[in-house]
């Protein structure tokens, strides 16, 4: 199965009104970036265990870990969890920027350094959350 076909499958595996919510997400991101990497993280690490939600991935850059090793992962992810959806904006180096700059304005959302977790679209600013988006993939990492 390719990226694409996991991710339709994802998506059309979550109940309604997540699997709306979800399938407006990806069509918004891909609206964003058109020509970007997909990814497809299962949740599932090398020793086979549950270690995350299952993740759609946008765009591509290289992680560098303290230990000096690199990773090459997304720059947005997109993923279901119990209370709604998370969107994860990876390699922002200032912590506080997320949630200074889109927390207050976003509607009903937990804004943290990284991720942008809410029930349900109708709880939040669509656009705030494009702009968001926008801004993660115009990250120089």
């Amino acid at each position: 199965m390719n990226t694409e076909e996991q991710i339709n499958q994802y998506i059309n595996s979550q109940p309604e009104p997540k699997r709306s919510n979800m399938q407006a997400l990806h069509r918004l991101t891909l609206q964003v970036l058109p020509d970007c990497k997909l990814w497809f993280f299962d949740g599932i690490n090398s020793e086979n265990k549950k270690v995350a939600n299952p993740t759609i991935g946008y765009g591509f850059h290289t992680m560098k870990y303290a230990n000096g090793k690199t990773a090459d992962w997304f720059q947005i992810g997109l993923s279901a969890n119990k209370t709604g959806i998370s969107i994860y904006i990876l390699g922002i180096k200032d912590k506080t920027y997320l949630a200074q700059t889109f927390g207050t304005k976003i509607g009903k959302a937990s804004v943290t350094g990284y991720c942008i977790k809410f029930k349900t679209l109708k709880d939040i600013n669509i656009d705030i959350l494009e702009a968001a988006i926008r801004f993660g993939f115009e990250q120089k990492l």
